[in-house]
């Protein structure tokens, strides 16, 4: 079954956008308005003031560099769940002991 879509108004840089999302509005409201900063900071950064369209980019570009660090955060600690996992299995009663 698919999940009901929400139709959610949201601004960036002015601009309003009607998005078409599963998430709930309040979570799509958000990740609007942290892109929205994004944007606007990196507008604001280093004296000259760039276009939108380029800060967009740069912007993006920040969000996915976050994302890949997330990841590979999230990888680095299900790998040690698993050797901790591996070293005390040995420890339970075998009627627990499955994989």
């Amino acid at each position: 079954m698919t999940a009901r879509k929400n139709v959610v108004n949201v601004t960036i840089q002015g601009a309003d956008y009607a998005l078409r999302t599963e998430t709930s509005p309040e979570h799509t409201r958000a990740v609007a308005e942290y892109v929205d900063r994004l944007i606007s900071e990196t507008m604001d950064s280093g004296g000259a003031r760039i276009e939108s369209h380029k800060a967009a980019i740069l912007a993006a570009l920040r969000i996915a560099g976050d994302l890949f660090e997330a990841r590979e955060h999230s990888e680095a600690m299900a790998a040690e769940l698993r050797a901790l996992s591996d070293e005390i299995r040995p420890w339970l009663p075998p009627a627990k002991r499955s994989s």
